[in-house]
């Protein structure tokens, strides 16, 4: 288990109890428990968030980037107006800024 509060313990084993009470396997039991905690601390602030991370593999071109990993690299080159930008606008910008 990750870092977890005494609290956030109690509840993975209350959830994973109640998901094995409703049928479902031990594995899975687990998965959702864990998934349910992480969501919480995840909300909270406590962890990261995968989709607000990461620019992407530099090997890959630009346009087969997600449109959230070509958010991120235009905030690093502080591209201005980057919010409102579609994914193709992005790549144009980012490409330009280089």
């Amino acid at each position: 288990m990750p870092r977890w509060t005494s609290k956030e313990r109690r509840q993975y084993e209350h959830i994973k109890e109640s998901a094995k009470k409703r049928g479902k396997r031990e594995k899975r039991s687990k998965e959702i428990a864990a998934r349910t905690v992480n969501k919480g601390r995840r909300e909270r602030g406590e962890t990261p968030n995968k989709r607000t991370q990461g620019t992407g593999n530099p090997n890959v071109p630009l346009r087969e980037r997600s449109r959230a990993e070509l958010y991120n690299r235009a905030k690093d080159l502080d591209i201005p107006g980057r919010s409102k930008m579609r994914k193709a606008q992005l790549v144009r910008a980012i490409e330009k800024a280089r």
